[in-house]
C-alpha cells in the first residue's frame, strides 16, 4: 500500500500496515528524503520537488509511484488529495483501492453547499445561512442583508479551517469576501462560498462513523474540537463533558443518517456546532470524508484501529463491529504541537530541529513524524506532533496531557509547547468551559513565555565551561580570555538575552556575573533523571545539563546553534521555557553597543519586513501613497496562511515587491517615509533619547 501523504500521519498508517504485514510504500518531495516517514517505510519514492503542488499534489506522479512499486492501494491519509474526486478516480481507473468513499460520496460532501442541501433534505438540523452555489460577491451581499451579523464566511469547497473569516460589521463584508475567494482559489482551486449565521459561545462536537458495503453504518462516539485558533483545531477530546446520554445517541443517529444519504463508505467525521447555552441543540457543519487529525483520542476510547478499520472496508469485507460493541472507556485527550509563535498571533516559524525529546509513560501516545535534522520551512503545514494522552476520566486524561507536554522537547524552531501546557492546565478547560472562541480571548491576556534567571545562569555557565578550554590553550597566560589577571583572577561577566519572536514583545536580558557560586553537570545526551534525548546539530549535540545551586538543581537542555560577533546561541529547554538564547561575552557586549551608537546616528525609514519566507498573494498600496498606521500594505501567504502586514505609522509608503514575488525571512516588503513637513517639525524639536525597550536583570 502507497500512502500519499507525509509527516506523522504517514508514519501513524505505516504503524498500523506493519501490524498488518502490509507492504508499506512512502512517497516523498526532494526537501523530504530524509524524513522519519521515509525511514520508516519498506519502500519509498520520490515524486518532485519541495513544493507541494508539484510533488504531494500532483496526481500523475503519485499514481506512476503507486505503478513502479507495484501497490494495490493508496492511502491518502488526510489533507493534500485526501478529498480530491479526481484524485480518487485516478485511482480506480489505475486499477488501485482507493481508501475512502467513492466519488459520489467525496462530490456531494466536498462542496459545503452541495452537502448542507443534501444533508437537509435527510432531516438533520441546519444553522441559517447562504448556500446557494454560483453567487459572486454582490449577490452574496445582498442575500444576507436580512441576517443579523456576526457572519461566518467559509470557501465551499474548503476544510481545516482555512480561508474562515469572522465578518462583525456590514461594512467589512466586502474586503472580507474579496480575501476568502483569494484563499479559497489558492488553497482548493475554487473561490466558491458560503456565509452562516456564526453561533454564539459554541461548541464543535464531530462523531466518528463507519460504513461497509454491506449496510452497515456505526458511529463511534463524540469527539470535542472547541479549543481552536484561527478556526483551526488545536486540543480535541473524546468524549464531550457537554453532551448528555440522550444528546449523545441524537447527534451520533444524526451522524449515521448524513453517512446512508451518500451511500458512503468507510470512515468519516460528521461536524456539528452545539450552543453552550443550549447543548441539546445541534447543527449540521460539513462532513470529512477521511480519516481526521484527532482520530487518535477515538481510538484510545474505543480500542478500536480506525486505519486497520479502512483498509478492511476499502477491500470489500463486512464490518465485524456492530454499534452495540462499541463503549466508550476512560477519556482520551490530544494537543497538536506547531511550529508557531502563539504571542505573535500563532505565525508559523521555520527552523531545523537540532534536539528532540518526545514523552512516553503510561497512558501516553506520540504521532509524530519528527526526528533530529528535520527541516521545518514553509512548503507544508506547520503541524509537528500529536500528544495524546488517556485517563480513566478527564481529570486523569488532562493531568497526564499536562505532565507530558512538561517531558517534550523540541529545540531549534519555536513551538506552541508552552501555550499548550498552560491551555492544559487552565482552569476553564480543566472544568469543561470552553466554546470556539475562548482561545482568541485568551491570548491577549497570557504572559509570553520568558528564561528565568536561573535558566540564563546555566547557559552561561555552560557555554563559558566549553569555551573555557579552548581560552586556555597554549601560549602566554596573559593572552588568556578566561578572566585571569596578575592580581588574580576577575569573575568573568556575560549577557545573556532573550529576544521574543512577538515583534510587541521587548527583548529581555540578565547579566550574569560567574563567581563560583553555581556550577553546571553536563549529564550527556542521556540520563535515567530526564530520559533519552534524540539530539544533533551543526555546532555540536543537545546536552541535558543540570544547574546546581544553594543546595538545590535543575535540569536544562541545550543545544548550540551558530556562533558569531553577535554572541553565541544557544537554544534552551527547561520546564516552564523553550526558545533561543544569545550569550554575549565582554567582546560581543562591545561591538554590539558600538553597533548600536553607529545605528543611532542614521535616521532610517520604519520598515515592513516579512515575518517568514512565503508568496505575494496581495499588495494594496502604491509607492508615493499616503498611508495611515495600520493600513494594510502587503500579505504573504507561508504555511496555508495568510499574514496581512500594515503601515507602522502614518506616512509616504514605499512597496518594494510584486504579487506573486517570493520573499524570504527578514525582506524588506515596505517602507513608510515620515512627511517632509513632519521631518521639519521634529527636526525643530531636537534630538530625544529613547530605550531601546529591553528589561535588564541580574543573575
Amino acid at each position: 500500500m502507497l500512502i500519499a501523504n507525509r509527516g506523522e500521519i504517514a508514519c501513524r498508517v505505516i504503524e498500523t500496515l506493519h501490524r498488518l504485514g502490509v507492504t508499506a510504500v512512502a512517497i516523498h518531495s526532494e526537501a523530504d528524503a530524509g524524513a522519519r516517514h521515509v525511514r520508516m517505510a519498506d519502500v519509498s519514492v520520490c515524486v518532485g520537488p519541495a513544493a507541494a503542488a508539484e510533488s504531494y499534489l500532483d496526481i500523475e506522479a503519485v499514481i506512476e509511484a503507486a505503478r513502479r512499486t507495484g501497490a494495490e492501494a493508496i492511502h491518502p491519509g488526510y489533507g493534500f488529495l485526501s478529498e480530491n474526486v479526481a484524485f480518487a478516480r485516478a485511482c480506480t481507473e489505475a486499477g488501485l483501492a482507493f481508501i475512502g468513499p467513492d466519488a459520489h460520496a467525496l462530490e456531494v460532501m466536498g462542496d459545503k453547499i452541495r452537502s448542507k442541501n443534501h444533508v437537509a433534505e435527510a432531516g438533520v438540523p441546519m444553522a441559517d445561512g447562504i448556500s446557494e452555489p454560483g453567487l459572486d460577491d454582490e449577490a452574496l451581499i445582498a442575500a444576507v442583508a436580512a441576517m443579523t451579523y456576526p457572519l461566518l464566511i467559509k470557501p465551499s469547497a474548503g476544510g481545516g479551517g482555512k480561508g474562515m473569516h469572522v465578518v462583525e460589521r456590514p461594512e467589512d463584508l466586502p474586503e472580507m469576501l474579496k480575501t476568502a475567494r483569494r484563499v479559497a482559489a489558492s488553497s482548493f482551486g475554487d473561490d466558491s462560498l458560503l456565509i452562516e449565521q456564526l453561533i454564539r459561545s459554541p461548541r464543535h462536537i464531530e462523531v466518528q462513523v463507519l460504513a461497509d458495503a454491506h449496510g452497515s453504518v456505526v458511529h463511534l462516539g463524540e469527539r470535542e474540537c472547541s479549543l481552536q485558533r484561527r478556526h483551526q483545531k488545536v486540543v480535541e477530546e473524546a468524549p464531550s463533558s457537554l453532551l448528555d446520554a440522550e444528546t449523545r445517541e441524537r447527534i451520533g443517529q444524526a451522524a449515521c443518517d448524513t453517512a446512508r444519504s451518500v451511500d458512503y463508505r468507510g470512515a468519516g467525521t460528521v461536524e456539528f456546532l452545539v450552543s453552550d447555552e443550549d447543548p441539546e441543540r445541534f447543527y449540521f457543519m460539513e462532513m470529512n470524508t477521511r480519516l481526521q487529525v484527532e482520530h487518535p483520542v477515538t481510538e484510545q476510547v474505543t480500542g478500536v484501529d480506525l486505519v486497520e478499520q479502512q483498509i478492511r472496508i476499502a477491500a470489500g469485507l463486512p464490518m465485524t463491529l456492530t454499534q452495540d460493541d462499541i463503549v466508550l472507556h476512560g477519556h482520551s485527550v490530544e494537543a497538536r504541537v506547531y511550529s508557531e509563535v502563539p504571542e505573535a498571533g500563532f505565525l508559523p516559524s521555520t527552523g531545523t530541529v537540532l534536539a528532540l525529546r518526545e514523552p512516553s509513560g503510561e497512558g501516553v501516545r506520540v504521532d509524530s513524524g519528527l526526528r533530529t535534522g528535520t527541516v521545518i520551512g514553509t512548503d507544508y503545514d506547520p503541524m509537528l506532533a500529536k500528544i495524546i494522552t488517556w485517563g480513566a476520566d478527564r481529570e486523569q486524561a488532562f493531568a497526564r496531557l499536562e505532565h507530558a507536554l512538561g517531558e517534550t522537547v523540541v529545540l531549534g524552531v519555536e513551538t506552541n509547547l508552552s501555550f499548550l501546557r498552560s491551555l492544559a492546565a487552565d482552569p476553564d478547560v480543566r472544568a469543561g468551559r470552553m466554546d470556539t472562541t475562548m482561545i482568541d480571548r485568551m491570548v491577549p491576556q497570557m504572559a509570553a513565555p520568558e528564561p528565568d534567571a536561573q535558566l540564563a545562569e546555566a547557559a552561561a555557565l555552560w557555554v563559558f565551561g566549553e569555551d573555557q578550554a579552548a581560552a586556555v590553550g597554549p601560549g602566554p597566560a596573559g593572552w588568556r580570555h578566561d578572566g585571569w589577571r596578575t592580581g588574580g583572577s576577575a569573575c568573568p561577566s556575560y549577557l545573556v538575552r532573550y529576544t521574543p519572536a512577538s515583534p510587541e514583545a521587548p527583548p529581555v536580558t540578565y547579566s550574569v556575573l560567574l563567581n563560583g557560586s553555581s556550577q553546571v553537570e553536563d549529564l550527556g545526551p542521556a540520563s535515567p533523571t530526564t530520559g533519552i534525548l534524540d539530539s544533533a546539530g551543526p555546532e555540536g549535540a543537545g546536552r541535558v545539563v543540570r544547574l546546581s545551586r544553594d543546595g538545590t538543581s535543575m535540569p536544562y537542555v541545550f543545544v548550540r546553534g551558530a556562533t558569531g560577533p553577535e554572541g553565541a546561541e544557544v537554544w534552551a529547554w527547561s520546564a516552564d521555557f523553550s526558545g533561543m538564547l544569545t550569550v554575549l561575552d565582554r567582546r560581543a557586549q562591545t561591538l554590539g553597543r558600538l553597533a548600536q551608537l553607529e545605528a543611532e546616528q542614521v535616521t532610517a525609514a520604519p520598515e515592513v519586513t516579512a515575518p517568514l519566507p512565503g508568496t505575494v498573494v496581495a499588495v494594496e498600496a502604491a509607492s508615493g501613497e499616503t498611508v495611515s498606521a495600520g493600513a494594510g500594505l502587503v500579505t504573504i501567504e507561508a504555511m496555508k496562511m495568510e499574514h496581512r502586514l500594515t503601515a507602522p505609522m502614518d506616512g509616504i509608503v514605499r512597496i518594494s515587491v510584486d504579487v506573486g514575488e517570493t520573499v524570504s525571512r527578514g525582506q524588506v516588503l515596505a517602507a513608510v517615509e515620515v512627511a517632509e513637513a513632519d521631518q521639519t517639525a521634529e527636526a525643530s524639536g531636537g534630538p530625544a533619547e529613547e530605550s531601546d525597550g529591553s528589561h535588564e536583570r541580574e543573575a
